[in-house]
């Protein structure tokens, strides 16, 4: 970790001294053959992205839209954005107590307040080709879902210490420089970050549905570290990292030195695109009641035409004498979640298998039907706490009333398929019914 810790800090220490160079107006294309950007397969809105995954996108130009608060405060030109965005969320549970595994609408039958994020952000300007830009990314959030985004070592006691409902996540806090010379341009991120692979993300913003995939639910949310982004071509991007192991603080006992290596493809129509690799791997020793899960995944993006779209993605993930039920939580424990203290010892190897598939039609440019199904094998019970198959089934409809408002109803059905184990409802229920829908308003 000491070698981790003083690599961050040099790579910091050599970024503060960059001095990025203005934009220039006119773009300046480094090969006649090398395509900056594709167009964008997707239009957004209604969906909640543009493209395919595998961000960031070397060549495409990522400065965020101007929000109401900014434009309010007539702080418009600059390439500067800060904005955010309040979710709040309900649902109808055939759970009386918890909706656990599920997430995130953890707590059953009732409203909560899932998200308040706010966004500080300064992306570099990677179309160019002439000279270094610099940029930063700060995300914060408070609400129930920071229990997911939780790194141990950020105010993590509120959760592993305190199991609160609510709490507050520094999620993201890294830099960017973006160097046009080394291949057909690098962009170089440090600091925490949201875990490259996934077709959900963190932030309400940006799903397509309201609640996630199982197999979201249990692998990496966040790393700190380094990556260096490599545009080569037109259609591929090559990612390579460390970090200090998934949800954790490089200082933190629990850290261990974890590598990444993905590649990103698209083809020459954008109409298909596949992005995979290492999300993570090291020893995949479990340290000091923390995980420190070592990740093969896939995704496959697919455009049939204007109207319908699907993402897929698989996942197998391994790490080694873990405990029943994974990070440990140590209470006290609460109706939405009892299932505190270190769980039973997994001698060996404990391992999981995740598959999803979104499908997504669109209506028209304010509305669109997703219909996810999603599976995950637990076989030593080290994600869940309990030794079986799952499968969810979900149907949402989401519609924007306008550029910063959307509601996305949706209703779900999942189960558990081992003879004798009932996951659902702190541990009395094998399946489990929800409808649910939450309301998200940008500022």
């Amino acid at each position: 970790m000491k070698k981790l810790l003083l690599t961050i800090t040099a790579i910091t220490a050599i970024a503060i001294n960059v001095q990025a160079q203005k934009d220039i107006t006119n773009v300046k294309v480094k090969k006649d053959t090398v395509a900056r950007a594709l167009p964008s397969p997707l239009p957004s809105p209604p969906f909640p992205t543009s493209d395919w995954d595998g961000a960031p996108l070397i060549g495409a130009d990522a400065v965020a839209p101007l929000y109401p608060l900014q434009k309010a405060l007539g702080i418009t030109n600059t390439r500067f954005r800060f904005y955010g965005w309040i979710d709040p969320g309900a649902n109808i549970s055939s759970s009386k107590h918890s909706n656990a595994p599920t997430s995130y609408d953890l707590v059953p039958n009732g409203v909560v307040l899932d998200q308040v994020g706010l966004k500080l952000d300064m992306q570099p300007n990677t179309v160019q080709t002439d000279h270094v830009s610099a940029g930063f990314l700060v995300t914060t959030i408070f609400g129930t879902d920071y229990r997911y985004t939780t790194g141990k070592g950020y105010f993590s006691n509120q959760l592993l210490g305190n199991n609160n409902k609510y709490g507050f996540d520094p999620a993201e806090v890294y830099g960017l420089i973006y160097f046009p010379k080394i291949a057909d341009g690098m962009l170089f991120k440090f600091g925490r970050y949201i875990s490259p692979a996934d077709i959900e993300a963190q932030w309400a913003t940006d799903n397509y549905l309201y609640s996630h995939s199982l197999m979201f639910t249990v692998d990496p949310y966040t790393f700190t570290g380094v990556v260096a982004t490599f545009k080569l071509g037109s259609y591929w991007q090559l990612e390579i990292g460390a970090d200090a192991g998934n949800d954790i603080a490089p200082w933190s006992k629990s850290a261990q030195l974890n590598g990444l290596l993905m590649a990103r493809w698209v083809s020459k129509d954008n109409n298909n695109s596949i992005y995979g690799g290492i999300n993570s791997l090291g020893n995949g020793d479990y340290t000091q009641q923390h995980d420190d899960l070592q990740m093969l995944v896939a995704t496959w993006g697919h455009k049939f035409n204007e109207t319908f779209h699907m993402m897929t993605e698989a996942y197998y993930m391994w790490q080694y004498h873990a405990l029943t039920g994974g990070t440990v939580i140590n209470g006290p424990a609460q109706p939405f979640l009892t299932g505190v203290g270190p769980g039973t010892l997994i001698p060996g190897t404990e391992n999981a298998i995740g598959f999803v598939n979104y499908f997504q039609a669109k209506v028209s440019g304010q509305d669109y039907f997703s219909f996810r199904n999603d599976f995950l094998n637990d076989p030593q019970a080290g994600r869940t706490g309990f030794a079986t198959w799952y499968s969810s089934h979900t149907l949402g409809f989401v519609h924007y009333f306008n550029d910063y408002i959307r509601i996305r109803p949706e209703i779900r059905y999942e189960r558990a398929y081992a003879d004798g184990v009932t996951p659902y409802d702190n541990g009395t229920k094998k399946d489990q019914y929800t409808a649910a829908m939450d309301l998200i308003v940008r500022f």
